[in-house]
């Protein structure tokens, strides 16, 4: 808050108050008191927007590069913010040269003619272009497609996508697979002849389909949307599939009151499996012989439709090979099934008292063994094995360090290329770098050095590999590097943050404390107005989103410059984020905290904001917040009520309050399968009576994420509880709202900080500018 401020005219009263009656002293210092809340002016929002992602990405220049390759040759185009505006560049590493694809303001000046619309060359109304090797320029506006060679332009309309994804061809090019009334059929194209396979399809028991993400049925009795996949072997005789089984299944649902056109809410249902669910969708792979029209049905593999299983053919047809995942995620089977024989055999199990990961790093080679990175050693490292066996050939990487990207395999002169980080001294254990290893495990070597956080682009055929270096205050350095020895063989670029430092940026804090365990080194950032007074004080807030399969605080220069800290920062805070205890890319120990524990993701992030302030003095330490979106969500309301004296306000949106309502793969793989009581201690609705601050709940009104019920059973136990908080419901949006490009709901999160920790009075019916 403000120092309180006097007008000019009350100071000749000053000497004669303390004669006024008790009345008049009381009405004097109430209007005194209003006086000295200050209304923000439009000012303090500009300075917020500034830093929202649309904006702030055009005010750097050459900020990343993202290469788009081109298959013909060690080329590739990239598109990027720069003085003269958004630019296309094309870059030929051959001839080590990086300028202009196209001339811009020549094909503003075409397309404005041809359009009849006023087009800028400093933001050309597209993003995405195609390159031939003839110097044509390919882009799609306004459903046509353009193309810009030789200084001429011309268009056509946009084609609709050719493929037909009701269909699948066989490799052979003899075979046409469909379903029709929920059975699989194949056609042969040459004779015209149809070929039923499946007779027991019904509309809730369907062949050669799945359950989509955000699929969703509108109405009561309204139809599932169609989906098709199958997979053929590739002698074009078998063809691999699965059936999906909604009878058992029960619906989520959502009411939809947004609609302009309809005055009666629109009833919307999806598939989505709560932990512990038996009612939920099912696949079971399923085996079809053309020749002889055979149907063979997996059942003892049938898996929920959260977790799935992808098989894979092998190139004699013989067998079908792919990772089986045991609901709850506490093991995982490689397995192999014989299309002949229909035997099951497993290659490799693995199991965990906690968890395994979904998506562990697999591949086959030529040669019969199998690249297989597993954090069985309590980090993930890679392994070779032998398939026919199972067992182990050798230890590729070994150490205290995760493996996380396995980039490229040269089985012919026995190297791989991978990304791992906490494998170098004295640096951030979460920069990745990237590595070369023979497939013995001999010849490990750092191909990319530098101290900072290493994002590699690579196509897979290609000699080079470019590589965006930055750390969160130190901007982004773009170059290419020859894949085989790491060397730099061009620098295509700088950022240039001229602009920002004008403006006073300066960038996040990087800082370490001590986890809860009192022994983990933790690390996290915080963030400051670009006006900032060290002879200030300042209001924190915590940004949080503990995981735990994820890290959330920045790295990059780019993560730590476009996100949702800094515009909030510019209000007048100081933004802390935390990596505490339980999150990823640190090994499985440190992940594991979270096991069974998700509720307690906030208290490291208390304890290491109690040690900032504890040596920075402008850090009001009585004056902390918090929020955070989707898990996020979650933990900002959870740590109200773990933590109800340290954090007074918080902000939670689109919140998965009891993850007994959310969707099922989550919780299950770290909470834990079966559901227990822990489900129940550590949910906000059955801990909602310790809440003392204020407190704002948001959802999205037909979010098929995190599905809004809990959000609304929360707040009846809030109610229930006679506490007061606060509540919104945006009925048009699904999970998507709050991020950091602004809307309507960003600034109602800042101004909920700025009225309740901030003390100051936001201003009323302001749009923010994008």
């Amino acid at each position: 808050m403000k120092p309180k401020v006097i007008t000019f005219y009350m100071l000749p009263m000053l000497s004669s108050l303390y004669r006024r009656p008790a009345s008049i002293l009381l009405l004097w210092f109430a209007f005194v008191h209003l006086e000295s809340v200050a209304q923000l002016s439009e000012d303090t929002y500009h300075k917020a927007e500034y830093f929202l992602s649309d904006n702030i990405q055009r005010q750097v220049y050459h900020l990343d590069v993202n290469p788009n390759w081109l298959k013909e040759n060690n080329s590739f185009w990239h598109q990027t913010y720069t003085k003269d505006g958004k630019r296309f560049f094309l870059t030929d590493i051959e001839k080590r040269e990086t300028k202009e694809a196209f001339d811009h303001a020549e094909l503003a000046k075409l397309l404005s003619e041809k359009s009849g619309e006023n087009i800028d060359s400093a933001n050309l109304p597209f993003y995405r272009i195609q390159l031939d090797g003839e110097g044509s320029v390919v882009f799609e506006w306004k459903n046509k497609s353009w193309t810009f060679i030789d200084g001429m332009l011309r268009s056509k309309r946009a084609s609709s996508d050719p493929r037909d994804r009701s269909v699948a061809v066989s490799p052979d090019g003899n075979w046409k697979a469909f379903t029709r009334n929920f059975n699989l059929f194949v056609e042969n194209l040459e004779t015209g002849e149809e070929i039923q396979l499946s007779f027991d399809g019904s509309k809730n028991y369907g062949y050669a389909s799945y359950w989509g993400w955000s699929d969703m049925i509108y109405g009561e009795n309204g139809e599932r949307p169609e989906h098709f996949t199958v997979n053929w072997s590739p002698d074009s005789k078998k063809i691999q599939t699965q059936i999906v089984d909604l009878r058992l299944a029960e619906k989520m649902l959502l009411l939809d009151n947004s609609q302009d056109d309809k005055f009666r809410p629109q009833l919307m249902g999806y598939y989505r499996g709560s932990p512990g669910d038996t009612t939920v969708v099912m696949y079971t792979p399923v085996l079809f012989e053309l020749e002889s029209k055979k149907e063979t049905k997996f059942p003892g593999l049938s898996l929920p439709h959260f977790i799935g299983m992808n098989l894979s053919w092998d190139s004699t047809s013989e067998h079908l090979y792919g990772t089986y995942l045991q609901r709850g995620f506490k093991s995982f089977d490689l397995i192999e099934i014989n299309a002949a024989t229909k035997n099951i055999r497993k290659v490799y199990s693995e199991s965990s008292p906690t968890h395994v990961n979904n998506n562990n790093i697999f591949r086959r080679l030529e040669n019969g063994q199998f690249i297989l990175g597993t954090e069985k050693s309590g980090w993930n490292q890679l392994y070779l094995m032998d398939w026919k066996s199972g067992s182990l050939v050798n230890r590729i990487t070994s150490g205290e360090y995760v493996v996380k990207n396995l980039l490229k395999v040269d089985e012919e002169n026995g190297i791989i290329y991978f990304e791992a980080s906490g494998k170098e001294k004295d640096t951030n254990p979460y920069y990745t770098y990237l590595y070369k290893v023979n497939l013995d495990g001999s010849g490990l070597e750092l191909l990319t050095p530098e101290n900072a956080y290493h994002t590699i682009s690579y196509d897979q055929d290609k000699d080079y590999f470019v590589d965006n270096y930055s750390t969160v205050n130190q901007p982004t350095i773009s170059v290419v590097r020859e894949l085989k020895t790491g060397e730099i063989v061009h620098e295509l670029s700088k950022a240039d943050i001229s602009n920002l430092l004008k403006k006073g940026y300066q960038s996040p804090k990087q800082f370490t404390t001590t986890a809860k365990d009192g022994k983990t080194t933790i690390y996290g950032i915080y963030y400051l107005p670009t006006d900032f007074s060290s002879k200030k004080k300042y209001p924190i807030i915590d940004y949080t989103y503990s995981g735990p399969h994820i890290d959330i605080t920045p790295k990059t220069f780019k993560a730590g410059l476009v996100g949702l800290q800094q515009p909030m920062a510019e209000l007048g805070f100081v933004v802390v984020t935390v990596d505490g205890l339980g999150t990823s890319g640190r090994g499985k120990t440190f992940n594991d905290v979270s096991y069974r524990n998700l509720g307690d993701g906030t208290t490291d992030h208390v304890l290491a904001i109690k040690e900032l302030a504890s040596k920075n003095k402008f850090m009001d330490i009585e004056k902390v917040g918090i929020f955070g979106h989707s898990a996020g969500g979650y933990d900002a309301a959870r740590a109200m009520l773990l933590h109800p004296d340290f954090y007074k306000v918080g902000v939670a949106s689109a919140g998965d309050h009891d993850h007994r309502m959310e969707k099922a793969w989550w919780p299950e793989m770290y909470m834990g399968y079966p559901v227990g009581e822990f489900y129940h201690d550590q949910s906000n609705i059955t801990n909602a009576a310790n809440l003392k601050g204020h407190l704002l709940l948001a959802h999205g009104g037909i979010d098929e994420n995190v599905n809004p019920s809990a959000t609304f059973k929360f707040a009846e136990a809030l109610i229930n509880a006679g506490k007061d908080f606060d509540l919104f419901i945006w009925p048009s949006r699904n999970h998507n709202f709050g991020r950091a490009d602004g809307d309507y709901f960003t600034k109602k999160r800042w101004d909920y900080f700025i009225e309740h920790l901030l003390g100051e009075k936001p201003l009323r019916h302001y749009r923010i500018q994008r």
